[in-house]
């Protein structure tokens, strides 16, 4: 037999339409074409694939051009009875042969990823009926021996085994919390109850992570049933207790597939019932429905499944002719792969659990950040907190927010203070940030004291960038003990890290200094050391994603080329990433630094691309990408050297990107990450010299820093970590941007 080589790749959707497929669609086809290959999409699913004739389409460099905004699969998605058979397998595997492919992207649920495989699996006997029967010759067969696949996953119920995040999932939340949001709000208006029904299917992703993100009353979901006997007493009682303590709606988010510990559907109208009867109120349903696939995919959508996209390519070139098929996903914020069929066993022994009401192993199989957030979840939607334990040692805790604003700061508070004081201690908030401290502006917070918190932008505490003098540390130590401070969470960015580090350095000339103090990332610059992400950043992201898809929609009617200026001061991760979301041709990073060499090769570039045919054009600048080319300059520079061809905007973004509810990923990281500062300034304090740090996610899990290693860590100067992982996606960028090979 031949050696096996990728002759040409095919690309398909099935199943269920997810938002970021056609990102997708797009990096696996621009990827192919970058190494050289032959790019086919195919039409319609698996149907396409029997069908074949035009539903199999050659695919160039410009057919997949601006599809990254557009929701669902432009290719198409279709149920193919035929492809159940193998008649049906035999004709598909027959349409891929005389186009040359022997490769295929599959991006689907567990039931296409599954037909993928046995497709694979039949090829080489498949090939031998194609040459007994006359329609392919030896030589073709030989020359396409084996059919190499990677599965990519789509769905909104983010329900698969091998990966974090499935494709759609995080558009899906961004619906169904606008939607709540929306819902939230007239609720209160007029005292009432809502019951709303989400999708997920036997997962209950999507209901857990949109009540934490929306601060619902009451969550049902399939893998953890209500625990007692008589559920619904206990919720009517959590929500009359709710009423009383002020609060002047009630939401309970149901999934569809929740049920009772004795595998009895749990539906919205008997939710409703329920409701009626205790409260006596008037009670509304909402199911959301499909509205939770539809629309332009997240900004989270787009990047990261291009990553995928592209990730699959580089898989199916490397991997050998026998290797199992892999599916490609997110696992602790990185691209993985996991053998096919085995994640499609894990994802389907879950749903076997659930049948067999083995809801404990379920959950298990869930993994430990699911039950961790479902934990956290049913603390943060009590009516009153747990009280204290007889003869508990109750703690001072502080919390602050430092720093720019950031989305998801209020959403951090309001869960630091609510799981601090669920445990027992007194929560304390110190507003203003640094000048806050420095007038001893600290006050003691309730439990409905950041009641609705959960969905606000923007800082309630109220924050600056100031840091303190040295002058001012002798009242900031003054104050903290007067008012009896035992742990500090300050929640914020480069001026919360500076302001803490200097705390942290005083400890033996102030002993009120000497307290567990931890630093919750919160700067939509995302140039925090420590953490992959900060709160805020993944907002920011979205609200210029949403800018530049209004700006293209008018841009290309008028063959116009765009100059992007976006915030990140000296980190141009918005910049890089925003570039990857919208499918910009050119990405100006302060990193890389901009030279007038640079500026002419991407005017050449554009001028050709204009001279083809191109309507519109993209170009994303740091701010602080260099001094003397400032967006202005490139304007002019452009704009006068390519005239004949284009004319030339800018759009400086501004504050904008601070601004907006934040985003439900950055609602759901700042709970998690909260939950984790609280239970750190608890085992902290009461230490003889407690420890001060400052944390976040990196390869997925949450990381400690000591507060002493932050000058080694970050470049003070340009306010940003010496290390940024995000880097290595600059040639993933360029892939996705230029048509051809780079040079």
């Amino acid at each position: 037999m031949a050696t096996h080589k990728v002759k040409n790749l095919a690309v398909l959707t099935s199943g269920g339409d997810a938002p970021g497929m056609n990102a997708a669609v797009r990096a696996v086809v621009r990827t192919a074409l970058y190494h050289g290959l032959d790019a086919y999409a195919i039409y319609e699913g698996y149907q396409g694939m029997v069908e074949g004739g035009d539903y199999i389409r050659k695919m160039a460099w410009d057919s997949v051009g601006g599809m990254q905004h557009r929701g669902g699969t432009i290719i198409g998605s279709a149920r193919c009875a035929a492809f159940r058979e193998r008649a049906g397998r035999l004709q598909a595997a027959y349409n891929l042969v005389t186009h040359g492919i022997n490769a295929l992207v599959v991006v689907g649920g567990d039931g296409s990823l599954t037909g993928a495989n046995t497709f694979r699996q039949e090829w080489p006997s498949l090939l031998s009926d194609l040459v007994e029967q006359g329609k392919i010759s030896a030589e073709m067969a030989q020359d396409h021996a084996s059919l190499s696949i990677v599965g990519l996953v789509g769905s909104i119920d983010n329900d698969m085994f091998g990966t974090d995040m499935t494709i759609g999932a995080d558009t899906a939340l961004h619906r169904i919390a606008e939607a709540i949001d929306a819902i939230s709000s007239t609720a209160s208006s007029h005292q009432r109850a809502f019951v709303v029904e989400v999708m997920g299917r036997n997962c209950g992703y999507l209901a857990m992570m949109s009540a934490i993100a929306t601060g619902a009353d009451w969550v049902l979901i399939p893998e953890s049933p209500p625990d007692v006997d008589d559920w619904e007493a206990s919720m009517v009682d959590v929500l009359r207790a709710g009423r009383k303590a002020g609060n002047r709606d009630s939401v309970v988010i149901v999934a569809e597939g929740a049920r009772d510990r004795e595998g009895n559907p749990i539906t919205t109208e008997r939710v409703k019932n329920v409701i009626e009867q205790g409260l006596g109120e008037d009670t509304r349903i909402t199911i959301l429905g499909h509205v939770q696939r539809g629309g332009a995919p997240s900004a989270f959508d787009r990047y990261f499944t291009t990553l995928l996209g592209h990730a699959a390519v580089e898989e199916i070139l490397s991997a050998s002719p026998d290797a199992e098929p892999q599916l490609i996903g997110i696992r602790e914020n990185r691209i993985a792969k996991s053998p096919l069929m085995y994640c499609v066993e894990k994802t389907r022994a879950v749903a076997a659990a659930i049948a067999a009401r083995d809801y404990d192993r379920a959950m298990e199989m869930r993994g430990g950040s699911f039950t961790e957030s479902f934990r956290t979840a049913r603390t943060l939607m009590r009516a009153m907190p747990h009280a204290p334990e007889p003869g508990q040692t109750r703690l001072r805790l502080a919390v602050m927010n430092c720093g720019a604003p950031a989305p998801g700061m209020n959403t951090a508070v309001r869960a630091a203070v609510r799981l601090g004081t669920d445990k027992g201690h007194i929560m304390l908030g110190v507003t203003n940030g640094v000048e806050g401290l420095v007038e001893g502006q600290i006050q003691e917070m309730g439990w409905m004291s950041v009641a609705g918190w959960a969905t606000r932008g923007g800082s309630e505490l109220g924050c600056n960038r100031d840091v303190p003098t040295k002058a001012q540390l002798y009242p900031i130590a003054r104050h903290l003990e007067e008012h009896g401070v035992q742990g500090l969470l300050m929640i914020g960015g480069w001026a919360g890290y500076e302001t803490a580090h200097m705390i942290y350095k005083e400890r033996q000339n102030y002993p009120a200094f000497n307290i567990p103090i931890i630093c919750l990332p919160a700067a939509i610059d995302n140039n925090l050391p420590g953490s992959d992400l900060s709160i805020g950043s993944d907002t920011a992201l979205n609200n210029i994603v949403e800018a530049v898809d209004k700006i293209k929609q008018y841009a290309v009617a008028s063959r116009r080329v765009y100059v992007v200026e976006v915030m990140g001061r000296y980190c141009g991760y918005l910049a890089l990433m925003s570039g990857l979301a919208t499918g910009a041709e050119r990405v100006y990073l302060h990193e890389e630094g901009v030279t007038l060499a640079d500026l002419q090769a991407d005017l050449a570039q554009l001028r050709k691309g204009f001279e083809r045919g191109k309507r519109l054009g993209l170009v994303i600048r740091s701010e602080n990408a260099n001094p003397a080319y400032t967006t202005e300059f490139i304007c002019a520079l452009f704009g006068e050297e390519g005239r004949d061809l284009f004319d030339v905007r800018q759009a400086v973004l501004g504050h904008m990107q601070q601004g907006g509810d934040p985003s439900p990923f950055d609602r759901i990281q700042a709970t998690r990450l909260a939950a984790r500062c609280i239970d750190f300034l608890v085992g902290e304090a009461g230490k003889p010299e407690p420890a001060g740090v400052f944390m976040g996610f990196q390869a997925g899990r949450v990381e400690y820093h000591d507060l002493e290693d932050l000058p080694r860590l970050a470049d003070s100067a340009l306010q940003r970590p010496k290390a940024q992982r995000w880097l290595d996606l600059r040639t993933v960028a360029k892939i996705m941007a230029l048509p051809g090979p780079l040079q």
